[in-house]
């Protein structure tokens, strides 16, 4: 079983940048894929990114696309989610995601999940 827990969210203004990143325990980490997770309020938590176990393979939500890049280092069990170009509709809670089974856009693919960190973008 892996334990996550996310840091780096804050108060942004509309353009900047943020690096998230997502420190894994107490699995073998590179049997995961790890994905990134976004819940904004009264909204469904959505897909973000998802890179696969050896970080070759990566996958990004329309919303994202040329401004987000997910990376991993296995030697430090983590995961890291780059954020550019910061616009006020990307403000959520962004959870980091582990799966020992295939990939998915779906949030129930993912069994472990961390507490989640708050990311604000204002102007």
């Amino acid at each position: 079983q892996v334990h996550l827990v996310e840091s780096g969210g804050g108060l942004v203004q509309i353009g900047g940048s943020l690096r998230l990143s997502c420190a894994a325990s107490g699995g073998t980490f590179n049997r995961y894929a790890m994905a990134w997770f976004r819940q904004a309020p009264g909204k469904e938590r959505e897909f973000v990114a998802s890179i696969n176990w050896s970080g070759v393979n990566t996958w990004y939500a329309d919303s994202v696309k040329g401004r987000v890049t997910i990376s991993r280092d296995n030697s430090k069990n983590a995961v890291y989610l780059q954020m550019n170009s910061l616009k006020p509709e990307d403000t959520a809670v962004y959870y980091c995601a582990a799966t020992r089974g295939l990939i998915s856009y779906s949030a129930e693919a993912y069994n472990y999940w961390g507490q989640g960190t708050q990311v604000t973008v204002s102007s």
